[in-house]
This record gives C-alpha cells, structure tokens and sequence, in this order.
C-alpha cells in the first residue's frame, strides 16, 4: 500500500513540477493536460450540439428549415471552440495580457502571410449568416466548377459534382467571383431542350411529340402554369428549330446533362412514333445553262494527260 502511495506522490509531484516559467504563471504538465482535456471536451461539445440542432430541424421542418439550422449550428460550433480554446489557454497560464500579445502576433502574421486563410475564414461565415450560399444548392461558379454544395466548412466549401468528384472551393471565391445559384430561392428550374424537324412537317404534329416526351419523364413539371410548352424558334437552313421549354424539380435540375440526354432520348422517341423527320444539311447548287455549257467546252479542249 505505501508503494502505491508513493508512486501516486511521486506522480502528483511530475505533474505539477513546473516545466517552465511564462511571465509569472509556472507552466506544467497538468496545467497542459488540463487544456488539452478541456479543448476535446469542448470540441466534443460543440459537435454534439450542431448535430442535435440538425436532427431537430429534420423532425420540425416547419420551425425550423434544414439551411437554418445548419448555418446556427456551424456557427455556434465555431464560437464555442473559439470560447473553449481562450479558456483552455487561460487554465494553462497565458494571461489576458499574454493573449493579448498572442493575438498581437496573429495580426502580424495574418498582415503578412495568413491573409488568404483569413479571407477564406471571414468569407465562410458571410455565407453562413446571409444564407446567399446552402448546403444542397446547385451553384455554377465562374472557374467552371458545377455542382451541389455539401459542405460549408471554415477555409473552403465542399461542392460535389454529378459525377461524384468532391472539390474544395475556397470560400473567398464565392464572396468575390460570379456564383449561379440554380436552387436559391425556387427548387424548381426551367430548362430548353432544342431540336428541329423537317420543313414540310405540321407544326402541332410536332407540339404534341414533345408534350408527349415531357409527360413521361418523371419529375417534369405538368401544372397548368408551368405545363411543357415547344416553341417554334428560327427558320434554319435545312429545318424548322424548335425548343422544347420545360420546367423540372431539383432533382432533374442538379443534374442539368442528365437530364437533358434523358429529354433528348424521349424526344426521339415521340418522334420516330409519329414518322417525324430529323433533317440533315442540305444544300441546293444551281447551274445556270451558259455556265454548264462554258464548263463543259473548257474540259473538251483541255488537253490529254
């Protein structure tokens, strides 16, 4: 037994032997442990809470909406791991005057080289608090990413593609470039299939082809106000350019390629049904008599090879 206690003694005394002095504050290894518990305390704390204000705006939609909640909880998280850090660094030693210095420094470092990660910091919590930018948005954005949104972390946004590419956008070029937001406010999109068909053909022959291949692709849009609709667009040189103007749900309009090679596959379809004929080039070469004739005496006097 007073082995035991000796070792817990002698264990009490290297914890709390001071490894060194900052300004008046003895620093030591349980002074460090207990910073180090504190933080992952708090990290694990401010987890758990983001996660449970989601889950409760998935139960009450109608209180709370998911963009909402996931906008608080991610700043709720940020604010208490900032709080858990400033006090994990106080129960180590650094002082407010300490800090105070600390953060001296970070401002010099942030002046000459850490601007961009600050940016980038500032830059999400914009999107955060302005709700210009969403988890589940589909954004077009002027590098030529395109995608949904998953993620809005604090130096990039997570933005993944259709074909399952995730890529990691820095936040600051939301803020800064040209976004197209294709969901912010109406899930709902309306998108323009053109195709053509032959001169000759009955305009509502070809109205109802493509009436008929909007209808059968689920998540198309039938409502009175918003029903498919083609519309006659240009005279083209070997064909009449048609469009075919529909309205679609999120699911087709985040996935714009997709959806139009499913229309398009529909579309040709009606139209082969209703022997409709997708034209090819053509063009009509006129001889006028004189120059047929000219054309023809010159290849009788050329001479022979």
């Amino acid at each position: 037994m007073s082995d035991i206690s000796t070792v817990l003694a002698d264990l009490k005394e290297l914890i709390g032997r001071p490894l060194f002095t900052l300004g008046s504050t003895d620093i030591s290894i349980g002074r460090i442990l207990s910073a180090l518990m504190l933080i992952v305390l708090v990290a694990w704390f401010s987890r758990f809470s983001e996660r449970a204000l989601q889950r409760l705006a998935t139960r009450r939609p109608q209180q709370f909406s998911a963009g909402s909640a996931y906008a608080l909880g991610r700043i709720g998280r940020y604010l208490l791991l900032t709080f858990g850090v400033v006090l994990a660094l106080e129960t180590a030693g650094f002082s407010l005057s300490t800090l105070t210095v600390i953060g001296g420094g970070l401002g010099i470092g942030i002046g000459f080289g850490l601007q961009t990660l600050f940016a980038n910091f500032v830059s999400g919590i914009v999107l955060l608090l302005d709700r210009s930018l969403k988890v589940g948005d589909f954004v077009d954005l002027q590098s030529g990413v395109r995608g949904r949104v998953v993620e809005i972390a604090i130096r990039y946004t997570r933005v993944s593609t259709n074909d399952s590419v995730d890529v990691l956008v820095p936040n600051s070029e939301f803020v800064n470039g040209r976004v197209t937001n294709w969901t912010f406010d109406d899930t709902n999109r309306r998108i323009h299939i053109p195709f053509s068909a032959a001169y000759g053909t009955h305009k509502e022959l070809v109205r109802a082809a493509g009436v008929a291949a909007a209808r059968g692709i689920d998540g198309v849009i039938i409502e009175e106000q918003r029903a498919p609709e083609v519309w006659l667009v240009a005279f083209g040189d070997s064909s009449l350019n048609f469009e075919l103007v529909i309205w679609v749900t999120q699911p087709l309009a985040s996935a714009p390629g997709r959806t139009h090679a499913k229309v398009l596959w529909a579309l040709e379809d009606e139209l082969r049904a209703r022997g409709i004929e997708i034209p090819f080039p053509q063009r009509d070469i006129r001889i006028r008599s004189g120059d047929a004739s000219a054309l023809l005496g010159s290849k009788q006097n050329s001479p022979t090879p």
